[in-house]
């Protein structure tokens, strides 16, 4: 299953391979890919651990750059 999101107050390219990194070591987490230009986080994991691959993801991002805020596309 994949879910997009839209990562606002994103603030440089450096940010977005920080958290794309953190992301992508999440045993739930299939693969998550961060594109600073679009401002874009796609998450694919499988749909019955998506919800809580979703929370954990919010969480580890408030952590990391705390100004960015995760929106449903």
């Amino acid at each position: 299953m994949t879910r997009i999101f839209t990562l606002e107050n994103l603030g440089c390219a450096n940010c977005a391979a920080k958290l794309e990194r953190s992301l992508n070591k999440m045993k739930e987490v299939d693969s998550a890919t961060v594109t600073f230009m679009t401002k874009r986080l796609v998450i694919e994991a499988q749909e019955e651990k998506m919800d809580a691959v979703v929370q954990e993801a919010g969480r580890i991002i408030k952590k990391l750059e705390p100004k960015v805020e995760v929106k449903p596309r």
